[in-house]
């Protein structure tokens, strides 16, 4: 097997005089060359912390990792020249420079040839739809388009791995939808490329990944594909409630006979809540525990799983209500 990616016991602790947090809690890791390999958790889970030591812009407080066959502590400087990164929402660069100036430019950083790398350039603005703004300043750029104009940056080298780091965060559906196409391209002209992404959009990394890592609180929870995931919950029943405004109810719902999980989804007027069910009979109890608290049911809607499901199997509790605690 062909590893692309490799931590062993990786750990890393941020300290200060009051207090140490640990990010990254013994990560043990493999990701296949050819892989679209997700990591998805909560903001704060040690997304990014992984990222960035894998890219070698972050040392670890102990274990080993490894990129490309390379270790990324000791072998740094020649890892660079084979891997790229792009992040949501970064603004690097000079927003005084047109965008075809400020790809030439960061193609120069990486020592490529002028000519090749305006032809390069010119092909991937045409892929991502980004041609007629190749002579706009950057600064006058919307968030989708300056996202497109960074996944140009860190293709423009032909990395052997590339790393994304959030890189739908803030973008609309369809500069979203934009960008993960333009990843499955990327990756099918050349079976070798790897892609690790790290979301916490649990519909990307369903979409886009072939193997995923549920990180939480610095340490993976489960692995595995969308597929095999899911299938961790298939043998629930999943409810989605839509119930009126009112107060405190999910400690209650969990505490319902046959409630398994139970997550607040978004709330947009009305109160939204998911709940796993060992079996449907379970459904009455929620029922009656509705009715006892003067909520009125607006809706009522059996599904499948999905990976938010997953993740609230695994944690106890749903994506969002983990980031605030």
């Amino acid at each position: 097997m062909d590893i692309a990616v490799e931590t062993k016991a990786l750990r890393r602790v941020y300290r200060s005089r009051s207090q140490e947090v640990v990010a990254l809690d013994g990560i043990d890791l493999q990701v296949r060359r050819g892989e679209r390999f997700g990591v998805l958790g909560p903001n704060g889970a040690g997304k990014t912390t992984l990222i960035k030591i894998l890219v070698t812009l972050l040392l670890p407080s102990s274990g080993e990792a490894f990129v490309d066959g390379l270790d990324v502590v000791r072998q740094f400087r020649e890892l660079r020249h084979r891997i790229a990164m792009v992040s949501g929402g970064e603004n690097v660069g000079f927003g005084m420079l047109k965008v075809k100036e400020q790809l030439w430019m960061f193609s120069q950083f990486y020592g490529m040839p002028s000519a090749p790398s305006k032809r390069r350039i010119d092909e991937l603005l045409e892929r991502l739809g980004l041609s007629e703004a190749a002579d706009r300043r950057v600064s006058a750029l919307s968030s989708g388009m300056r996202q497109k104009m960074n996944l140009i940056r860190g293709l423009i080298t032909n990395p052997r791995i590339l790393f994304l780091d959030e890189p739908t965060v803030a973008l609309d559906v369809g500069a979203a939808r934009d960008v993960r196409d333009e990843v499955r391209r990327w990756m099918a002209e050349d079976p070798s490329r790897t892609v690790i992404l790290t979301t916490h959009y649990m519909m990307e990394a369903d979409e886009l990944c072939d193997r995923v890592a549920i990180v939480n609180r610095g340490r993976i929870v489960a692995e595995g594909t969308p597929a095999e995931l899911k299938q961790r919950v298939q043998q629930n029943s999943i409810v989605d409630l839509q119930l009126s405004p009112g107060g405190r109810l999910l400690d209650t719902l969990r505490g319902v006979d046959g409630v398994t999980a139970a997550s607040v989804l978004e709330q947009d007027g009305t109160d939204r809540f998911s709940l796993q069910l060992s079996n449907d009979a379970a459904l009455g109890g929620v029922m009656r525990a509705v009715e006892g608290s003067g909520r009125q049911i607006q809706g009522v809607q059996k599904r499948e799983p999905t990976l938010e499901d997953a993740f609230v199997k695994l944690v106890g509790r749903g994506m969002a209500e983990e980031e605030q605690a």
